[in-house]
Formats: C-alpha cells, structure tokens, sequence
C-alpha cells in the first residue's frame, strides 16, 4: 500500500514526461521566507530595536518609534523578563541620564520601564540593581517643564513600588517621599492624582490568602458496598510548603510576605515628612497647586 501510494504521488501531474523535482530542503529556504512565514523571534526584534533606540546618529522619530516598538513588546510578561537575560536595562537606564536623549526619547524609555516592571516581582528586581531611584525623581522635579514627562515618570516609579518592600526602602534613602509630597502639588492634575493613587497603593496592607486545607484522607481501607473490594487510598495533596513559587506572581510570593508589604514603611513616611494633608488635598482640590 506504501509502495502503491508514493508510485500516485511520483506521476500525479507529471503528463509530460519530466522527471519529478526533488523535494528542497529546508536549509536550502530563503531565510527571509521563513521568516515571512513564521515570524522572526521578539527576542531579535526587541534587540534590534533597542539598537536603533540608543544610536545617537539615528534619526529621533526613527529612534522614538523603535522605543515605542520595544514598550509593545514588554507588554508579554516573558519578553519583560527577557530584558533582564539580555542585559537591557543598563542600556535603557544610560537613556534616561544620557544629555543627548530627548524628551521624547526619555518619556518613551520611561514607559517602557513602568510597563516591564508592572505586577512582575523579577523584572522589579533586575532593575532595582541598577539602583534607579535617584534617576526617576529627577523627573518630577519643578525644573521639568513636560507633564508629560513627569507622569510618565510617576507610571515608572508606581510599577517600580507597588508590592515591593526593597524598592520602598531605595526610595527612602534617595529622599524620595519629599519629591512625593511636592507631586502631590503639581501644576497638572494627572500628576497630582497618579501620586495620590501611587501612596493609597503603597499603604493598603497587604492580605494573604492561607493556604487551603486538603480534606482528610479516607481511611486507609474502605470497603465497598457493591463489590466487597477493599480500596486502598493515596494522598494525592503534596505536602505542605510544596507548593511551587513562580517568581511572577504575588500570590506565590507568601514565601516572604515582608518583601511585599510597604504599608509599614509607607505609612511611617506619611506621618514624618507630613505628606496626609498634601495627599487630601491632592484629591479634593482641582485647582492648580504649583505654576
């Protein structure tokens, strides 16, 4: 039957007498047709397109667009955590403090490290080795003219802070809830309300969930009452504490509550450098606080 269908697929349209062209192989293919086809790894396009970003001789709204690209693609929480394995964020942090890097080129870069870090306890941590910090509050000072560059520098700083206890704590030592407070009173609203709903998050106490309860386990032998059989039972629950961790998530992360919980820190903050009144006031009054 083999040998019968492969005899049909050799002289299936072959009326002319030309002998069958061999098969190509598939390192014979075009590359750039497989690629057209199947797509090119985000991983290659992500590097190529923080080359363009960061090469000075490029031109700006090339380099822009290839930032914008980049933020598209750390989107995907494995491409975030690939910034990391790549050896990334150096190269977007040289961005922020580069004096050649536009504002257009800075608010870009920002986002996109407000996009990565967001709910990803790993992409928060290869940054803050960096030691960021310091960095993005230059980016609410009053000398920075753009709102939209210091709210685009708040949307950094909150998925840098939220449920991340070391990040509080590197935010502290570069003095960071003074720079907070004076947000707080920023000529425009959504820098005003983007900090206010940043401290909300920061003192909400987190709640861990405890672990269920496996239902006990039948005795070790039941008899059943049709056939007499004895049924021996396995314990099917994994012991406790096994539970795997996966770095992304912060439910998994009761492993260590401490290293999510702000809300001591940040409530202590509150209270010294007499932030409460300016975070009301942040809230209920549109008018503009800081020309």
């Amino acid at each position: 039957m083999e040998s019968l269908l492969r005899w049909g697929i050799e002289h299936s349209g072959n009326n002319d007498g030309a002998q069958p062209q061999p098969p190509r192989s598939v390192q014979s293919l075009d590359p750039g047709i497989i690629d057209a086809i199947l797509g090119r790894p985000d991983s290659e396009l992500m590097k190529e397109a923080l080359a363009i970003a960061v090469d000075e001789g490029k031109d700006e709204d090339a380099r822009i667009q290839a930032l914008d690209d980049f933020e598209t693609f750390v989107e995907q929480i494995d491409n975030a955590n690939n910034i990391d394995k790549m050896k990334m964020w150096e190269p977007l942090h040289n961005l922020l403090k580069s004096p050649n890097s536009t504002e257009g080129i800075k608010m870009q870069t920002l986002w996109i490290i407000g996009t990565a870090v967001q709910n990803n306890p790993s992409a928060q941590k290869a940054c803050l080795a960096l030691s960021p910090m310091p960095t993005l509050l230059t980016f609410l000072n009053p000398s920075v003219n753009s709102s939209k560059l210091r709210s685009k520098a708040v949307y950094a700083l909150s998925g840098l802070l939220k449920h991340n206890a070391a990040a509080v704590q590197q935010l502290d030592e570069a003095g960071g809830w003074q720079v907070l407070k004076a947000a707080l009173e920023d000529s425009d609203i959504t820098v005003r309300r983007k900090t206010a709903f940043l401290l909300n998050a920061l003192i909400i106490p987190e709640t861990h969930v405890s672990q269920p309860t496996p239902p006990p386990a039948p005795s070790p032998s039941a008899e059943s009452n049709s056939t007499g059989l004895t049924v021996h039972s396995s314990d099917t629950h994994p012991p406790a504490g096994s539970n795997p961790v996966h770095p992304n998530s912060h439910a998994s992360m009761q492993a260590d509550p401490s290293s999510i919980s702000t809300s001591t820190a940040a409530l202590k903050a509150l209270e010294e450098h007499g932030i409460l009144q300016s975070l009301v006031s942040a809230v209920t009054s549109p008018r503009t606080l800081r020309a």
